[in-house]
């Protein structure tokens, strides 16, 4: 059983009302491969790097299980670079710098040692380049899962459109569904996207959890709420990583399973925003994840005695 994973491998420069770090590891491949390394291996990663990209984050990947087959290096050029300043409130932020460098080149290629996977997770890239990549596979994965955002429905929405109808689960958050969908209403708005054609949408509502829609049911799993929340970047992939990773190991993708992936998604990255970049998720241990997941259904569970 494996999982590819396609997404950005890169540089962060981040800065909260917490903290700020100048330069640190990011991407959107990045977090996925370091959640869902916890639960299935091998990680089949595809992706653009720089000369810039550091060996011994390559090699901390590699220990994980994280195939690098579909990594390609551009000798010539950086890696890519992002810059964010972080409001007080930690769901909003400002971009200060995008750099592309090396992603102006990424043409994803699917090693043929890839081919037979049965999941995929699309990580936030150009819609063009989550379609080439499923156009590639000889065989279609068992489950595929898209993550978008805002910016691409801004300026490739046709594209979008044409990759939501060949997934299985799109995650967005609140906002994106709205825009998507043009529905105010999170429950109309999860019906018209799913008559986009994915059959499961996850809305991530940051601190406020999530929801998972399928055909007429809805579920929902709350945030836990955490002491120190440091750097909110990446949360989001870590928990597709989280997400998608258990449904691998599992092997079971029915909605009743799905419940139980959105929690442990929720926890790897309640994890996450625990320190700047993916340094918390090279610390934890599978006893560290179990004891976050009793967590988050302890606070779900509640006793009513009926009067």
């Amino acid at each position: 059983m494996s999982l590819i994973t396609v997404g950005t491998m890169a540089f962060d420069a981040i800065e909260t009302p917490f903290g700020k770090v100048d330069k640190i590891i990011g991407g959107s491949a990045t977090y996925v491969a370091y959640a869902a390394s916890n639960f299935i291996k091998p990680v089949q990663q595809i992706s653009i790097i720089g000369n810039d990209f550091p060996e011994n984050e390559i090699n901390e990947l590699k220990k994980r299980g994280v195939q690098m087959d579909g990594v390609e290096m551009v000798q010539d050029k950086k890696s890519f670079f992002w810059s964010g300043r972080y409001h007080l409130d930690m769901n909003s932020r400002d971009t200060l710098v995008t750099d592309l460098n090396v992603l102006e080149d990424f043409n994803p290629v699917v090693p043929d040692s890839y081919q037979g996977s049965e999941f995929l997770m699309l990580g936030n890239v150009m819609p063009k380049l989550q379609l080439s990549v499923i156009n590639q596979l000889k065989k279609r994965p068992k489950l595929i899962v898209m993550d978008t955002m805002n910016f691409w429905m801004d300026v490739a929405l046709d594209d979008l459109k044409e990759v939501i109808a060949k997934v299985d689960v799109l995650l967005v958050n609140d906002s994106e569904a709205r825009q998507l969908s043009g529905e105010f209403s999170l429950v109309k708005a999860a019906r018209k996207i799913l008559s986009m054609g994915p059959s499961y949408l996850i809305i991530k509502k940051g601190e406020h959890g999530a929801l998972l829609f399928h055909k007429n049911h809805v579920f929902f799993a709350p945030a836990l709420p955490l002491e120190d929340v440091f750097d909110p970047t990446g949360a989001g992939d870590t928990f597709a990583g989280g997400f998608i990773g258990h449904l691998a190991k599992t092997k079971d993708i029915s909605f009743d399973n799905m419940k139980t992936a959105i929690i442990v998604g929720s926890a790897l990255a309640s994890f996450c925003v625990e320190k700047f970049g993916p340094d918390r998720m090279k610390e934890i241990t599978s006893k560290d994840i179990e004891e976050r997941i009793s967590e988050f259904v302890q606070l779900v569970n509640f006793d009513i005695d009926l009067v």
